[in-house]
């Protein structure tokens, strides 16, 4: 497995029971989306979240980082270790910006 299943189980959570929830493995891990939007997702060392590029400054304000496991920063995507995983408020508050994100973009077909 190339990710924390305790962790997902953490995200699922965090995320409870949402209309229009699903799974999907991508980028090596497993991610969750909200109508086919990208919401969050685990890693294999930690956890990615899409707040969307007019809550990223906030996003890392709360204390992500820049989503970078490309080499280049990814716009409106942030991410936290395993250390920060563990902070309750940090995921909260990025779990909340993330759902706002992905529901304020049209439904995928």
């Amino acid at each position: 497995m190339s990710y924390s299943e305790p962790m997902a189980e953490t995200m699922r959570a965090d995320l409870g029971v949402e209309p229009g929830l699903s799974e999907k493995k991508m980028f090596g891990g497993l991610c969750f989306l909200l109508h086919g939007h990208m919401v969050c997702g685990v890693m294999k060392h930690g956890a990615m979240y899409r707040p969307g590029k007019n809550r990223e400054a906030a996003a890392l304000d709360a204390g992500a980082s820049p989503l970078s496991f490309t080499g280049r920063p990814m716009g409106g995507l942030v991410e936290l270790d395993e250390g920060g995983f563990d902070d309750d408020t940090l995921r909260a508050t990025l779990t909340e910006m993330s759902l706002a994100n992905a529901a304020s973009l049209p439904p995928k077909g």
